[in-house]
């Protein structure tokens, strides 16, 4: 009976441990790079949703933003003098002192501006007046394949005096419209000094507050991402500035020694354009030329030109690289794809916020990434040609091999080299 129980036992333990065969998974039939290719796919959708959103959301305030970037643009210019100044004197009292030198600043250029045209404006009258004429003999009577007359000019001017009385009512509709324009730049220019104000006096503990919100394992990063960002950006606002004031100088020193009228609006002009890649100095460009060219005529207006061009390439090739080094190392197609992007997005606003904005993000990103090996330089036909005749060489003198010596291998006290052959003896020993 006892036995039966062992042998019963035994059977529901053998078949206890038979196990139905588990089906093989499914192989999938979607192929590897498909699906690396949608996985890809939906992240860059979400990054771009993601920054569709911050474009909308910014769009709907535009103003404070404006003035948060004016705000910072104020800080990174007026932060060193502010740090001057706070050597000798308490931090607040240098803020002060700083924000009335750029006013005292600005303020001072503008009256000198309005004071050197106000000064010649009789002697102006008179040259563009002459100039015009000269303009318009050339139109008439020039060697270009159509003439323009006189009574074309007038024709074309009561045209335009004719349509605007035919729209006199959507003119003062625009005119009260950029009056709310100006309101909203007086409004954004105030809100823009008094973050200034704050930013220059405790930037640094308002940075410190902002990053003891944060959990402690997301402060490291933040502190990196702040400093990177606030470094490529203060570095692009000072060099720009830097290379503006030069670029003025030079072209208000090349207009008086020509002898063109308005050399110091114009200067200031050539200043203004510096701070809009690409498109801000060819446009003073051709106000100096058109300016020159009612003034003194067309071979005056062509050096004013040539003039502003090299100075053009004075600052590309020569200012931008000394002055903002490697704080801004942004390609030239990005810079351009930068600015296009941003005119279209904003006009001249978006074309001169773009480009700090692209090395602000690049910065960060180059401080959150992590470099893989670099590739290997391409290898020249010239090179491979090289190398294949070197391996054939190599090959031919491997056809007739030299004997080598092989070192033997003792087992005692005594040693005996192998002998010199084409072929390796085994190794000999000793008994």
């Amino acid at each position: 009976m006892s036995g039966q129980r062992v042998r019963s036992a035994a059977v529901r333990r053998s078949t206890g441990s038979i196990r139905p065969p588990v089906p093989a998974a499914p192989q999938d039939s979607v192929p590897l790079w498909l699906r690396s290719s949608a996985g890809w796919a939906w992240r860059l959708i979400i990054v771009a949703i993601a920054v569709g959103l911050v474009v909308f959301a910014t769009a709907k305030v535009q103003l404070v933003f404006i003035a948060l970037f004016v705000a910072l643009v104020f800080s990174a210019v007026l932060r060193p003098v502010v740090n001057i100044y706070g050597k000798i004197m308490p931090r607040a009292l240098a803020t002060a002192l700083a924000l009335l030198s750029g006013v005292l600043v600005i303020g001072g250029l503008l009256t000198y501006v309005v004071a050197s045209v106000a000064g010649q404006w009789q002697k102006l009258s008179d040259q563009f007046a002459t100039g015009t004429d000269q303009i318009f003999e050339f139109l008439e009577n020039g060697p270009l394949p159509f003439s323009i007359t006189v009574d074309d000019m007038r024709g074309w001017i009561e045209d335009g005096q004719q349509w605007v009385q035919d729209h006199a009512g959507d003119i003062a509709g625009t005119a009260f419209e950029q009056a709310g324009t100006v309101v909203e730049v007086f409004t954004a220019l105030a809100l823009a000094i008094f973050c200034t104000i704050f930013f220059l006096a405790r930037g640094d503990s308002m940075w410190s507050w902002f990053l003891n919100q944060l959990p402690s394992r997301m402060r490291d990063t933040w502190k990196v991402v702040g400093g990177a960002g606030w470094y490529t950006f203060s570095g692009y606002t000072r060099g720009t500035v830097i290379i503006a004031v030069t670029d003025g100088i030079l072209a208000g020193v090349f207009l008086t020694i020509l002898g063109v009228p308005l050399a110091a609006p114009l200067a200031v002009l050539v200043l203004i354009g510096a701070f809009i890649p690409l498109i801000g100095a060819p446009a003073a460009m051709v106000i100096a030329m058109v300016v020159a060219l009612a003034a003194d005529g067309i071979w005056k207006a062509a050096i004013v030109g040539i003039g502003i061009a090299l100075i053009g390439q004075f600052e590309g090739h020569v200012l931008q690289p000394l002055v903002m080094g490697k704080q801004v190392s942004l390609h030239p197609i990005v810079v351009a794809v930068s600015v296009t992007a941003g005119t279209l997005l904003s006009g001249i606003l978006g074309a001169v916020i773009a480009v700090p904005l692209v090395a602000v993000a690049w910065a960060v990103y180059s401080q959150l990434r992590t470099l893989d090996p670099p590739m290997l330089d391409p290898v020249d036909d010239e090179d491979l040609d090289d190398d294949e005749e070197d391996h054939d060489d190599g090959a031919l003198e491997d056809e007739n091999p030299v004997s080598v010596t092989a070192p033997a291998v003792t087992a005692g006290p005594t040693t005996r080299p192998t002998s010199r052959s084409t072929t390796q003896e085994p190794p000999t020993s000793t008994a």
